[in-house]
């Protein structure tokens, strides 16, 4: 294994002097057999598949992080989730000045490519139960005890200040910088002023761990050991915060990705709330746990419509762009519910379709 480290730190040495360079080293290398790279995320961080050791893994490569080292974020909380009991990837090694991670091969099936093999709505709801399991065992073992402010996560909240930015960041990134609209003052006050109430009472509620990023592509479902069962286990954790749990739900009900039907999304409520029952110990208000899902996933999506601009605005990458108009629907759908958020529904599909 030592070998096997020094030739990954070698490889990244290479690899920055140039492709050629890192190819001609390759070919010499007496450990490590293969590297490719692999997709990733929608940040910067890049990835790559190393053969070695008769087995795989995954590299994951960034900047330096030799001022943060063992604090870096990723790394607490992988840490602080694994000893919670959550299934997420083991850190095998890092090196803070290379920025480099290494990490298990969890494969390469998400729930996104998992749900592509469903042929029935029980086969759906079954897939998205397991993961609903993870999801409650995270919210429950993996959140704070009371006054609990031992790690970073468990001091940064989605209050209203932060639930508001990312509304300002949406209207910003979507509305001016990509549809290069200007808002009228009354559609801007119409947007601003509905999403105010909303984002008000959502910062009033009870608060949890949340991943803060939890949909079907942050889900890996790789084999299992022994008893053969597949395991469900969440990547790119580390922006966690604390917020309403029906924060992470949301996001993976009202998935950009993924559009379940609505019957569907009720039913996976149900059993959401009835394993946080079980787990907790607490009971839930079913028709306010309802109202607090439908408006938290009107921000959420919002906010993720925003980053989808945002990558094309800073990064000129327009792959994320195909999803907004599938973004959009959850909202307007789930708005229609509320006539008192009529103006605003009408405010946001008017500066988007016409």
């Amino acid at each position: 294994m030592n070998e096997f480290l020094s030739e990954l730190r070698q490889m990244n040495d290479q690899m920055n002097l140039g492709e050629q360079s890192f190819s001609e080293w390759l070919k010499q290398a007496k450990v490590l057999k293969t590297v490719s790279k692999i997709p990733g995320d929608a940040s910067n961080r890049k990835y790559y598949r190393i053969q070695a050791l008769e087995k795989t893994f995954i590299l994951m490569k960034m900047e330096s992080f030799a001022d943060q080292r063992e604090s870096l974020p990723f790394v607490v909380v992988a840490r602080h989730l694994f000893s919670a009991g959550v299934e997420v990837p083991q850190i095998l090694d890092l090196d803070a000045e290379r920025g480099l991670i290494l990490l298990e091969d969890l494969g390469d099936v998400t729930l996104l490519r998992k749900l592509q093999e469903v042929s029935t709505p029980d086969a759906e709801r079954h897939l998205y139960e397991r993961v609903i399991d993870g999801l409650v065992r995270f919210q429950v073992h993996a959140s704070p005890r009371s006054g609990d402010q031992s790690l970073e996560a468990f001091r940064l909240r989605f209050d209203y200040e932060k639930l508001m930015w990312e509304v300002d960041f949406t209207i910003e990134h979507l509305y001016r910088n990509y549809l290069k609209r200007t808002l009228n003052d009354a559609d801007f006050s119409q947007i601003r002023d509905g999403f105010s109430e909303i984002c008000a009472f959502l910062a009033e509620q009870p608060t949890t761990l949340t991943h803060r990023d939890f949909h079907s592509r942050n889900v890996m479902i790789a084999e299992g050991v022994g008893d053969g069962n597949a395991r469900y286990v969440m990547i790119d954790f580390q922006d966690a915060r604390m917020g309403p749990p029906h924060y992470d739900l949301a996001s993976l009900l009202k998935d950009s990705y993924y559009q379940l039907e609505e019957v569907q999304v009720t039913r996976l409520m149900d059993y959401y709330i009835a394993r946080y029952e079980a787990e907790s110990g607490l009971g839930i208000d079913r028709s306010h746990f309802s109202r607090v899902f439908d408006l938290m996933s009107v921000q959420r999506n919002f906010k993720a419509i925003g980053s989808f601009a945002s990558f094309m605005n800073r990064r000129g990458d327009p792959g994320y762009l195909k999803y907004i108009g599938n973004t959009f629907e959850n909202i307007r759908k789930t708005l229609l519910k509320y006539p008192r958020y009529s103006q605003l529904r009408e405010a946001l599909f008017f500066n988007y379709y016409f």
